[in-house]
């Protein structure tokens, strides 16, 4: 096992008032994260142990990618919070391990992080196959799960207690927040291309409604293997009245995909409305993706830096060593998951807020834990929370928060459009407060 060195929707939801509350950002200069108004003082710490959390982090596999930023910036988090003087005064340590983006080894990783390590709490997990393969063992360990996927198996009610999602939204939501804007502005008639797994069918059944619900209509839906390398014998199902072709491809092959299309439709192509993931990690100047200038793209955080941004934004970008362009200020080249990690740093703020706020002090206060974030209601925009203000559902364990919509214009990402919290939003599914532990 690797181990991270020490310091290394309803409308009622807007209106949730808790004692919590206190996500605000922080207070004047100098004021450290742990003396923001409406949280618990740091309590004497009764050990001076670490609090281990435990990340499971796809280092190989097909999330290796997001894995590496994960990682990045899950470290550059828990240096900060440890500067600040931990939680609960004690320091914080990662403990990392591989699950190989699978979901088998997923489970296996949860239990060993769990009983093995003596973590505190696992996190971090992307990959919605590898959350629905990890989960149910979480819960028999009951073991606080906090993973950063998009994924609707939280809010969904298919999981368990154990089980939350506060530093990222859904595709639901997504979803939802982006459909008025692809029929107002791109066109009605909407094919879309999805990989065939959990993530992919979250779009495929996100999608439908919600364009139906903007007096749209999805007149095909394709649906392609995560093993696939070329695409070229999919694309002739595309009908022809196609105004936008919604993709959501995600993987290695995905620069085969985007190159094969721009063959495939030359200068004759509808409008094109992609997910980021396409494309994380990937530098959109690279030969043959000439293809996606003028297409539009979901950003869950714009990678680019904005004229006129958020304050929050650049901080954020100077602790996880991000240039304006979201890639590696050691490395132009090594291009960042920026509209996915940000989930890392925010989750990881979010157990610190949570176990102040329980007083935890070990693994007999795991439930005291979920209680505690099960809480939490507005989470203003801040320094922990730089992606945008939110809010976090206590009874579907699903936070929301603002979508932001991009064009391509030579070789960057221009900001179009922010859909507000409120667009994402959509009646609870679970209530997960009403399960026992």
């Amino acid at each position: 096992m690797e181990t991270t060195a020490t310091g290394a929707g309803t409308s009622s939801l807007l209106t949730r008032r808790t004692a919590l509350k206190g996500l605000a950002g922080l207070g004047a200069a100098g004021a450290g994260l742990g003396a923001m108004p409406g949280f618990v003082p740091y309590i004497q710490a009764q050990s001076s142990a670490p609090i281990k959390i435990g990340f499971q982090v796809h280092r190989t596999g097909i999330g290796a990618a997001y894995g590496r930023w994960y990682d990045r910036v899950t470290t550059a988090a828990a240096t900060l919070i440890n500067e600040q003087g931990g939680i609960n005064g004690r320091p914080v340590e990662i403990v990392a391990e591989d699950d190989g983006t699978d979901p088998k080894r997923g489970a296996e990783v949860v239990e060993k992080l769990a009983t093995q390590a003596g973590c505190d709490v696992a996190y971090g997990t992307l990959f919605s196959h590898v959350v629905m393969g990890s989960a149910p063992r979480a819960g028999e360990l009951k073991i606080p799960y906090f993973v950063v996927s998009e994924g609707h198996h939280v809010a969904s009610g298919a999981l368990n207690r154990w089980t939350l999602q506060p530093g990222i939204c859904d595709v639901k939501s997504q979803v939802s927040a982006m459909a008025p804007y692809i029929t107002s502005t791109l066109g009605k008639k909407v094919t879309m291309v999805y990989p065939d797994y959990a993530f992919g069918h979250d779009h495929r059944d996100s999608l439908v409604p919600a364009i139906q619900a903007q007096g749209g209509e999805v007149i095909a839906q394709i649906a392609i293997p995560p093993t696939e390398t070329s695409f070229t014998k999919y694309f002739p199902q595309i009908p022809r009245d196609t105004e936008v072709l919604y993709h959501v491809m995600v993987g290695p092959a995905v620069l085969t995909f985007v190159k094969e299309m721009g063959e495939f439709f030359g200068p004759s192509r509808p409008e094109i409305f992609g997910f980021i993931d396409s494309l994380e990690a990937t530098d959109l100047t690279n030969p043959g993706l000439e293809y996606l200038d003028g297409t539009y793209f979901w950003e869950g955080m714009p990678r680019y830096a904005q004229e006129g941004g958020p304050q929050f934004d650049a901080f954020y970008r100077e602790k996880v060593g991000c240039d304006a362009n979201g890639a590696s200020v050691s490395d132009p080249k090594d291009i960042s998951t920026y509209a996915h990690m940000f989930g890392c740093w925010e989750t990881m703020f979010v157990i610190k807020a949570g176990m102040e706020a329980a007083g935890y002090a070990g693994p007999s206060d795991r439930q005291k834990l979920i209680e505690a974030v099960e809480a939490m209601g507005e989470m203003p925009a801040s320094e922990m929370h730089p992606q945008g203000a939110k809010i976090f559902n206590g009874k579907t364990h699903q936070v929301f928060g603002p979508q932001y919509i991009s064009k391509v214009e030579g070789g960057k990402l221009v900001l179009q459009h922010t859909a507000p919290i409120e667009a994402g939003m959509y009646p609870d599914e679970v209530d997960y407060t009403t399960m026992s532990f």
